[in-house]
């Protein structure tokens, strides 16, 4: 096994400081069947004294670039320009963050559903067994720990040599960092790789972004909501369509087609995208 080798800073000083990013590898398959297919993600856990963060490097990487472009603007301008703002994360596998509030674990996921964005709340508490069996992980001595969250069955190694109660996605609770993890049907996995420091930047482009702003819901809404979009995966279009009145539109190859043929074909794509994403981290979203 390969150690933890990278930006790693062993003295206590550090670990008990704020504002550290740990650095995950996350491997998950998401078509069972074609489980030989694996994704790889890096994702990061920003911890600070108020809470901790999760998500995705490329969507971080994607979203600075953003945010330079506005100030820049802003600066010169005073102004910014808006046009093109969603743009297509196209590097970026997983688009969700979940955050934590801090002492409470107070945890919630942020996702889009269709155009919009929403803060799930998490309600469900994750019920974790300790298991005596340890091993060495890396640089840490780790402990085993087992759960079902999710629908999935989850096994868990933490350090208390890492003093922090939280791990990747929406899993925390063990009495120190979460540094490896794995589900039962061992198609989505998580591993430490690192750790750094980081600083908390405050911009100037969120008071511009104000209807960005995610509506909180519970997580039996969010499912149902889920299920509204899965079984109709063009109903945003045919409500934005339905709103500009139009009639006629082109294809990719600059074809004219009817509005009712161009949300058939959304409705296939999106259907063949969903056939192949059957495997999500919370298997039990699939089940109505």
């Amino acid at each position: 096994m390969k150690k933890l080798t990278l930006l790693f800073l062993l003295s206590s000083l550090f670990y008990t400081a704020q504002n550290q990013r740990f650095i995950y590898d996350y491997h998950f398959v998401r078509d069972t069947l074609n489980k030989s297919e694996v994704n790889k993600e890096l994702m990061y856990l920003d911890i600070t004294k108020e809470g901790s963060k999760f998500y995705s490097r490329d969507v971080f990487v994607k979203d600075s670039l953003l945010v330079a472009k506005y100030e820049k603007e802003i600066a010169a301008t005073g102004s910014m320009n808006v046009t093109g703002v969603v743009t297509p994360r196209n590097n970026a596998l997983v688009t969700y963050k979940v955050f934590k509030t801090y002492p409470a674990f107070k945890t919630s996921l942020e996702t889009r559903i269709g155009a919009d964005s929403y803060k799930v709340l998490e309600e469900r508490k994750i019920e974790w067994k300790i298991l005596p069996e340890k091993e060495t992980i890396g640089e840490f001595t780790a402990q085993k720990a087992i759960a079902t969250f999710g629908g999935r069955n989850w096994t868990a190694w933490f350090s208390t040599e890492l003093p922090f109660q939280d791990g990747p996605y929406k899993f925390h609770g063990l009495p120190g960092l979460i540094i490896k993890m794995e589900d039962e049907s061992k198609t989505h996995k998580y591993e430490l790789k690192g750790v750094t420091k980081f600083e908390v930047v405050e911009t100037k482009t969120s008071k511009f972004n104000e209807e960005a702003i995610p509506m909180s819901i519970s997580q039996e809404k969010y499912k149902k909501m889920f299920w509204e979009l899965r079984d109709d995966p063009a109903k945003d279009f045919k409500q934005m369509m339905a709103k500009s009145n139009i009639s006629n539109m082109r294809d990719g190859n600059g074809n004219a087609i009817s509005s009712a043929e161009f949300i058939k074909r959304r409705e296939n794509t999106e259907k063949e995208k969903q056939a192949k994403n059957n495997n999500l981290i919370e298997i039990d979203l699939l089940k109505r």
